[in-house]
């Protein structure tokens, strides 16, 4: 362990320099590029990391595995392994993490998307020694214990299946990308209280699977708000016990292209109505799948607006406008080798019925070159703000960061998103129209289903 004492006294040292410079306020605010904001990569024991050194006291840390829920190979792993975060391991117990944190001030975090498991940890930049450590003990040292995983993390398990039941929203998604591509992908971001979790989940075999999925081809370091040699120094110091290789006598993670498949499910609810109208969207620009005019139709068709006093400029916004009970927003969810463009319709039954008409409508609109290019013009520039923002914002870039060193090798780079974003033309976008109409779409309805439509009424082939 490292002393607090003698690690915050060489921090002190290091930083009274940068404090003492007086910062170049001209240069950074006539420079409009991301510079700032992109991430430095590297390499050390085969283990990847990526920092990047924006100057304030605090600083943000996270360990990314390939660990969510499209790669675990039983249900329920990737929500074990995040419940067993911070847990106790061969060196210390919960509680004294728990206090250690607390006594430094600092935050801890554990949550896993379709595709990732983030760990990670907010504290003062002068503790990153420690932290990058306590990292490195929980994804090689946690002892996953029978009381815990019975006690705690299945408990609290089952607690989120009950509220997933009231979550007509959630119910809806989870559907969405069941329908549109079955396994991997299509899995549940929760396990439901359908899935007899309990038949899979036993400490020794998420003790196994969380070798896999910490293995260092699947998982990488990135921080914000601290030194590219600083990082480098402590990942190579504390990640020495990380297994190189998965473990053999486990079953692989998958790792197979993910199909899209297209579909409709109606589920009965009595707890609210929502319906999605799904087609397949654009994948990360890290993988190779990246279409920026799905970015760029997304904004166009809206539906919420980020303007106070104003219904928006996007096309949905204006067509819905008689529907006040129906909430309507795009979106495009990008995953590493595929995307889902979601159009998520929230609210009193037949007011959903009447918008969900509107939408393929304006689709159709779109397709057939009826549209304003001024539209166009405002739905790039929300595109790339939009992208942009999500790329400054701290808890984002981590995750997209981390993901990228993961399956590629590389960084979201935010300037080439932005110029492709840019490079969109209105051509493109009616092409990008017509080609999401003439394929599959996926439709989710939960709710009242004798209002909600069925995707053939509104003129939809699935």
């Amino acid at each position: 362990m490292v002393p607090r004492a003698s690690v915050a006294r060489a921090a002190r040292r290091t930083l009274r320099p940068q404090c003492s410079r007086t910062p170049n306020h001209r240069r950074t605010l006539a420079s409009a590029n991301s510079a700032g904001y992109s991430y430095e990569t590297g390499e050390v024991n085969g283990i990847k990391f990526a920092s990047r050194d924006i100057p304030g006291p605090t600083t943000q840390l996270a360990l990314v595995a390939r660990a969510g829920t499209r790669f675990q190979v039983f249900p329920g792993f990737a929500e074990g392994l995040e419940k067993f975060a911070f847990k106790s391991t061969y060196k210390r117990s919960s509680l004294r993490i728990t206090r250690e944190a607390e006594l430094l001030g600092a935050e801890l975090f554990a949550y896993h998307s379709r595709e990732n498991l983030v760990i990670g940890a907010k504290f003062l930049r002068e503790d990153l020694p420690y932290f990058t450590e306590l990292l490195g003990e929980v994804i090689s040292k946690t002892r996953f214990t029978r009381h815990e995983l019975h006690e705690e993390v299945i408990r609290v398990i089952k607690l989120n299946q009950h509220s997933i039941l009231a979550n007509t929203d959630q119910m809806a998604l989870n559907s969405a990308h069941s329908v549109a591509f079955h396994r991997g992908l299509g899995t549940a971001l929760h396990p439901t209280s359908s899935v007899p979790i309990t038949q899979y989940l036993h400490e020794q075999e998420l003790a196994t699977f969380s070798q896999a999925a910490y293995a260092k081809p699947n998982f990488a370091i990135v921080a914000n708000g601290a030194s590219h040699d600083e990082l480098q120094k402590w990942v190579g110091e504390f990640y020495n016990d990380s297994p190189a290789t998965p473990p053999k006598d486990f079953p692989a993670i998958e790792t197979k292209p993910s199909k899209y498949y297209g579909g409709e499910e109606r589920i009965a609810h009595d707890g609210g109505n929502n319906m999605i109208i799904a087609f397949p969207g654009s994948g990360a620009y890290t993988g190779g799948h990246y279409k920026p005019e799905i970015a760029v139709l997304s904004s166009l068709l809206g539906g919420q607006s980020y303007i106070k006093w104003s219904p928006g400029f996007s096309l949905l916004a204006r067509a819905c406008k008689a529907q006040t009970q129906a909430h309507v927003s795009t979106r495009n969810l990008s995953y590493s080798d595929a995307g889902l463009l979601t159009i998520s319709l929230e609210g009193k039954a037949s007011h959903i019925r009447d918008a969900s008409q509107a939408v393929v409508d304006i689709l159709e609109a779109i397709s057939g070159g009826d549209i304003e290019k001024d539209d166009i013009q405002k739905a790039i520039a929300k595109a790339k703000f939009r992208t942009l923002e999500a790329g400054q914002n701290i808890g984002t870039g981590l995750e997209l960061t981390g993901a990228g060193l993961v399956q590629s090798g590389k960084a979201s780079n935010l300037d080439g998103i932005a110029e492709a974003i840019e490079g969109v033309t209105e051509d493109a976008v009616k092409k990008a129209a017509k080609s999401l109409l003439e394929g599959k779409a996926t439709v989710s309805t939960v709710g009242d289903l004798f209002v909600l439509p069925f995707a053939e009424e509104i003129g939809l082939h699935v």
